[in-house]
């Protein structure tokens, strides 16, 4: 019993998105931690329990003989305290009649209108409630039943949640000498290889941009050369290229003005895209709903 009541929560989550995504980063970036937070969460539980979970090689994770035994039966603590929860909602809204959605940053307002839109066209008429916020309280939130839809970059993975892709954005690059260039709508796209050369500008790694952009260099195998202060909001991203502090990598829709100087992204000729998802919980009282919306979202892309 004294075990059982030092085992943090916490802990038993961060060991099931390991056991399911097979890789502590893949697991960190879940949950919108450090993978040294991570790793210190698994590492405490391990002691609690008295064996490791994991053995960790160049191949990649795998589980120990104890692991084997014990992830399965915290997976089904862990299903079985997010169904005690679910059900207390189920009993406490039954009449409920608003959406509460979560929106990263990252979000253009033409989804957050079409979102609008959609609601009002299912057909058990509804208020949606906006809260933008940061991505790891996003997936928080929506893991608490706080939120019933999360709107984000499909940058993280998410176990256990439904997943409908919603739109697709292309990037562009906003670089100081973009400027001295033609017209943003005649610039000349830039590939991929040659941006690698240039040093960039990020935001906080809260919205998913950051996220994004280093995975994007890391799948082509890229150094991300990048400067050592971090911009608070894309309109300062802007500015500091403009000052020739390096440039900027942004979906199309989060430019200031359509007048500011860019240049389209291209790998290979072909244009480099953001994706956006909703995320949601089968086990919501609001399913039903949440999957027509999310359909109807993903049909409205153009």
């Amino acid at each position: 019993m004294a075990m059982t009541d030092r085992l943090n929560l916490e802990g038993l989550r961060y060991a099931q998105a390991v056991a399911e995504t097979k890789s502590f980063s893949a697991a960190a970036r879940a949950y919108g931690v450090t993978q040294p937070a991570l790793s210190n969460g698994i590492a405490k539980l391990e002691e609690r329990l008295g064996e490791k979970l994991f053995d960790r090689s160049p191949r990649g994770v795998t589980q120990t003989a104890f692991g084997t035994r014990i992830l399965p039966l915290i997976e089904r603590a862990l299903v079985a305290l997010d169904a005690v929860a679910a059900e207390a909602r189920r009993l406490t809204e039954p009449a409920e009649q608003k959406i509460r959605m979560g929106l990263s940053p990252l979000i253009g307002s033409h989804l957050v209108a079409r979102a609008f839109s959609k609601v009002r066209d299912l057909p058990v008429p509804r208020d949606l409630v906006l809260s933008e916020a940061n991505m790891q309280d996003l997936r928080e939130c929506l893991l608490a039943g706080r939120l019933d839809i999360i709107l984000i970059p499909a940058v993280t993975a998410m176990p256990r949640f439904e997943h409908r892709v919603i739109d697709v954005e292309p990037i562009v690059v906003v670089s100081p000498d973009s400027a001295e260039g033609t017209e943003a709508t005649e610039a000349t796209p830039l590939e991929l290889e040659e941006v690698s050369k240039e040093c960039f500008i990020l935001v906080p790694d809260t919205c998913g941009l950051t996220t994004f952009t280093t995975q994007l260099f890391q799948t082509h195998e890229m150094p991300l050369r990048t400067y050592p202060g971090e911009a608070a909001s894309y309109r300062v991203l802007e500015d500091w290229t403009k000052l020739g502090l390096g440039s900027a990598m942004v979906p199309r829709s989060k430019l200031t003005s359509p007048d500011v100087p860019h240049r389209p992204l291209m790998d290979e000729g072909r244009e480099v895209q953001i994706s956006f998802e909703a995320v949601w919980s089968a086990d919501s009282p609001l399913s039903v709903d949440l999957l027509r919306l999310a359909d109807s979202l993903a049909a409205a892309r153009h």
